[in-house]
C-alpha cells in the first residue's frame, strides 16, 4: 500500500537550462533526454546530491537502502513521508544523504467518485513552466550478484496544500517542492521551513 504519492513526474528542459539555473556541471550529459518519468519504471533522472553539490548527476527513482538483499523493495521508496523517514527503516540510514529532483513538473490524477474509477488528470508546475527542484534523499547500493553499484533516491511528500488538497483528494499528499532560496539549505542538513512554491494546475 503507498502512502504517498508523487510517481510521475516531468523534466523537460536542456542540460544546457539544468546547467544554468542550477549553476553545476552535468556528469553523464551525453546520457540525459528530457522526458515525462513513470515512477513505476525506475528511471535514472537528474539530481545534485550534498556529497557533490556542484555536479548534476543521474540517479534511479526508487531508494535502494544499502542493506537490501536485491532492489524489489524500490517499487515502495518511490516517495518517502517527510514526518516519518527518521523511523522509517528504509529511509533512516539515508536521512544526511540529501539531493535535489531536478524537475518542472509532475502529474497527479483526481477521482471524480468514490472508488476512483473516473480521474482527472492535472500536470502541477511553476508559473512559467519555471525548473524548480524536490527534496529527495538517495543512497548507494551494491549488487551483491553482479558487483554493480546502484545509485538511487525518494522523493519527499508533506500534507497537501489548499490546491493539492483539491486535486490528490483521495491520499491528500504532495511532494516537497523546495524554494530556490531552500535549495542549498536542504543539501546543508537544515531544517526546512515548510514553504512550498505556489502550483498551477492543469488538466490534460
Amino acid at each position: 500500500m503507498f502512502n504517498a504519492m508523487c510517481f510521475h513526474s516531468k523534466q523537460s528542459k536542456s542540460a544546457q537550462e539544468l546547467k544554468q539555473r542550477f549553476k553545476a556541471n552535468f556528469k553523464d550529459e551525453h546520457l540525459y533526454q528530457p522526458s515525462i518519468y513513470n515512477g513505476f519504471q525506475y528511471p535514472k533522472t537528474p539530481i545534485i546530491t550534498n556529497k557533490q553539490p556542484n555536479e548534476i548527476q543521474l540517479f534511479n527513482w526508487g531508494l535502494i537502502p544499502f542493506w537490501a538483499k536485491d532492489d524489489s523493495i524500490k517499487k515502495n521508496t518511490l516517495n518517502a513521508r517527510i514526518e516519518t523517514i527518521n523511523e522509517k527503516p528504509s529511509f533512516r540510514n539515508s536521512v544526511n544523504n540529501r539531493c535535489l529532483v531536478l524537475a518542472d513538473g509532475f502529474y497527479e490524477w483526481q477521482w471524480l467518485d468514490e472508488k476512483g474509477k473516473q480521474k482527472q488528470k492535472y500536470e502541477l508546475t511553476l508559473p512559467d513552466n519555471e525548473l524548480f527542484a524536490f527534496a529527495g534523499l538517495y543512497s548507494e547500493w551494491v549488487d551483491k550478484s553482479t558487483g554493480e553499484i546502484i545509485n538511487s533516491y525518494t522523493i519527499l511528500t508533506t500534507e497537501a496544500n489548499e490546491l493539492m488538497s483539491k486535486i490528490h483528494n483521495t491520499k491528500k499528499r504532495m511532494p516537497v517542492i523546495l524554494s530556490a532560496d531552500n535549495e542549498k539549505n536542504w543539501l546543508h542538513g537544515h531544517d526546512l521551513t515548510m514553504q512550498n512554491e505556489k502550483l498551477k494546475a492543469t488538466e490534460i
